[in-house]
């Protein structure tokens, strides 16, 4: 399973590399939207398809398992082979054998952890958003609905329904909100997103996956705002300016498609780029090749695949569990009392556990023989020869009927053959199933049986965690619990800290982001328990951006002693920090609100920009003016230019009004070839409006 997540981390990355040289800053937006949509699903399903073998680059390993499949096979044949030649290869892999399955396993435990947690916080997504959709009230607009919402938050859409706070905005604005979102529906944008939001599910520890999502979306919002330009109603500049209005620094739910205030300055650069042209489209033709690059080097060859099938043919009818046979291969080490044994059956199916000395039956050194390990769930016979610590041969298992009749007994079904192996290797027992019924857990499932039993969750270990009266708390929950070390010293830990009625999920959630109750403690400290809440959420935001007590206090230092938790995460979000609030208190900006820093910091206003304006006599700009400028891509040589043509006295709304409208220097020059001298830039401002283009 390893393998194929890694493969399909590779592909994710190696197509968002391309992308991202090659494709992003083209203004194809509908075949980028192809191309993302297409890799990310590809990503999943080439690591499946086998390759020729003449187009394979992995020939060398087609003769691989022949040997060991016959090995499994014909035990006599086993038994003599010579230890010397293949001593040196196994015994240094013998040696460090468990404690690579072990990581392996545990990777595998954290791994699938993730994609629970990422799993539910889709389906919370999705719930909250339906159920917004559905309990306030909304106007049916043919097929569109629009929600009414409240409070301070941008407008977004998801599946056909549009979220927007109506008396937020002018009617101008407000119109062509509900056109860029319509689009976004006719478009069928939220298929897309869902789509990213699965893939980071099973991709969430990959980085790339993550940038996939980001650039999916603003490949989206490039997409509508193109379609909204070519309406014919929508002028460039007052959309722009509209963009600007809307975007507010909030998180929204990622399921949407929103006004993303960090997306701002990359649409509008976008909206003002020259369209690609049509001989620049050799370059989605390299794509293809690097896919079938990929195929050729990872994907196993159709050749190996048909040799495996006919070595299993000549053996034993058996089912394979957690990549083992019930029939194979064995290589041992003894250390001390005990002995590390790997288990294999195919190039790729094997597995070790350690057992003790004392359990290996008739076993006499340095001579081949027999020798068996009994456990409550069967029978391991063993064929081979040791030679001091190192021995190997094959093996065999053979399950008990008793046992399996006993499990039942207590409700656990488990009448496989491959899952009594199991059972063998874990070495589950029948009384550790009457200690799990003892302690209040009734439903127990075999496949629960496996994890908790190889953790070693014991009753001690559950009285403990009981006794910090965790509501609701499952077997499934143990798992996690004990993977991760979780114990009653922790959570009494996480409860001081001020987290009375927490729950199992959120102290998993507390603990996979390594969050002490000292961190919660400083949290608290230094917000004044401003928008917390009691399942830690903002605790455990802070910690995964990094977030801690010096980022906070160093604002306080410069006077923000009231930003929200929403404040601080848009602050780090957009690395905005004490050293670039400085560079424009030097230029005069002090005593800066926090929704003018991210406006700031979102335009790219630098103080470099503001120093332009004030050589030409703009020393005492306000902030709304430089958004109201750099929202309209304004310069100081346009000022320039108006100045040359007799207007002197400029303030921003005159320049701002005049960029809106499209009067321009050359537009202005034509009207005073025609006869039309005015004396104010808002007179031609009058004119446009009646002469039009």
């Amino acid at each position: 399973m390893i393998p194929y997540i890694l493969y399909t981390a590779l592909i994710l990355s190696a197509c968002l590399m391309f992308y991202k040289l090659l494709l992003q800053k083209e203004t194809f937006f509908q075949l980028n939207r192809l191309v993302l949509l297409s890799c990310m699903i590809l990503a999943f399903i080439l690591p499946l398809l086998p390759v020729p073998q003449q187009l394979s680059l992995r020939k060398d390993a087609v003769e691989a398992p022949i040997p060991l499949a016959k090995t499994a096979v014909d035990k006599n044949q086993a038994v003599e082979l010579k230890a010397p030649p293949v001593q040196e290869v196994f015994v240094e892999q013998a040696k460090q054998t468990f404690d690579v399955d072990l990581l392996l396993q545990w990777l595998v435990y954290l791994y699938w952890f993730g994609v629970l947690i990422f799993a539910l916080n889709f389906l919370m997504q999705a719930c909250v958003l339906f159920y917004r959709a559905y309990s306030l009230s909304a106007i049916q607009d043919g097929k569109f609905r629009i929600v009414e919402i409240t409070g301070d938050k941008a407008p977004c859409s998801f599946a056909n329904n549009i979220f927007i706070n109506p008396e937020k905005y002018e009617w101008e604005t407000y119109t062509q909100i509900l056109q860029h979102e319509k689009i976004h529906i006719e478009q069928k944008h939220t298929i897309d997103l869902l789509l990213a939001e699965v893939v980071l599910v099973f991709q969430w520890f990959n980085p790339f996956a993550w940038q996939w999502r980001k650039a999916l979306e603003s490949n989206l919002e490039f997409l509508t705002d193109d379609k909204m330009l070519q309406q014919e109603t929508v002028e460039k500049e007052s959309y722009q300016f509209s963009l600007l209005k809307v975007a507010a620094p909030h998180f929204p739910l990622s399921l949407t498609t929103n006004y993303n205030q960090s997306l701002i300055k990359k649409r509008i650069i976008m909206m003002n780029s020259k369209k690609s042209s049509v001989h620049t489209t050799w370059k989605y033709f390299f794509l293809l090749p690097l896919l079938v690059l990929f195929v050729c080097l990872f994907n196993q060859p159709v050749a190996q695949g048909q040799t495996l099938n006919l070595n299993e043919e000549s053996k034993d009818q058996s089912s394979i569990q957690n990549g083992m046979d019930t029939e194979g291969s064995w290589f041992a080490v003894i250390k001390g009392n005990t002995v590390s044994i790997q288990f294999k059956s195919g190039e790729h199916d094997n597995s070790s556990t350690t057992f003790q000395l004392s359990e290996l039956k008739g076993l006499t050194k340095d001579m081949k023989g027999e020798f068996t390990i009994t456990r409550e769930a069967g029978t391991m016979n063993f064929a081979g020869k040791f030679e001091g610590d190192n021995g190997m041969g094959t093996y065999k298992f053979i399950a008990s009927k008793s046992f399996s009749k006993e499990m039942a007994e207590e409700g656990v079904t488990v009448a496989d053959e491959s899952d009594l192996m199991v059972f063998f290797m874990v070495n589950v027992k029948t009384s550790y199933v009457k200690m799990l019924k003892k302690n209040g857990y009734k439903d127990i499932d075999k496949d629960q049986l496996i994890p908790l039993a190889s953790l070693d969750v014991n009753e001690e270990y559950i009285k403990s965690i009981k006794q910090a009266d965790i509501p609701n708390l499952d077997l499934d929950d143990l798992i996690p619990f004990k993977s991760m070390e979780i114990n009653k010293a922790y959570i009494d830990e996480i409860r001081q800290a001020g987290y009375k009625n927490i729950t199992a999920d959120n102290i998993i959630a507390l603990k996979s982001q390594d969050i002490s109750g000292k961190f919660i403690t400083d949290f608290h400290n230094s917000t004044n328990g401003k928008d917390d809440d009691e399942t830690g959420d903002n605790i455990i935001a802070f910690k995964s951006m990094n977030i801690d007590k010096e980022f906070i206090d160093s604002f306080k230092e410069l006077g923000y002693k009231d930003l929200s938790n929403d404040d601080l995460m848009a602050l780090k979000s957009l690395d905005i920090t004490p050293a670039y609030i400085h560079e424009f208190e030097k230029v005069g900006y002090k005593n800066l609100k926090p929704d003018d820093l991210f406006a700031l910091k979102s335009l790219n206003i630098t103080p470099k920009y503001i120093g332009e304006f004030e050589k030409i006599g703009y020393k005492d700009l306000k902030t709304d003016d430089l958004f109201a400028l750099k929202s309209q891509n304004i310069n100081p040589d346009l000022i320039t230019e108006y100045k040359d043509l007799g207007f002197k006295d400029l303030n921003v709304d005159n320049v701002v009004g005049a960029k809106t409208m499209g009067v321009s220097p050359a537009f202005i020059k034509s009207m005073m070839e025609k006869g039309h001298n005015f004396k104010t830039l808002e007179k031609y401002v009058e004119l446009k409006a009646v002469v039009g283009n």
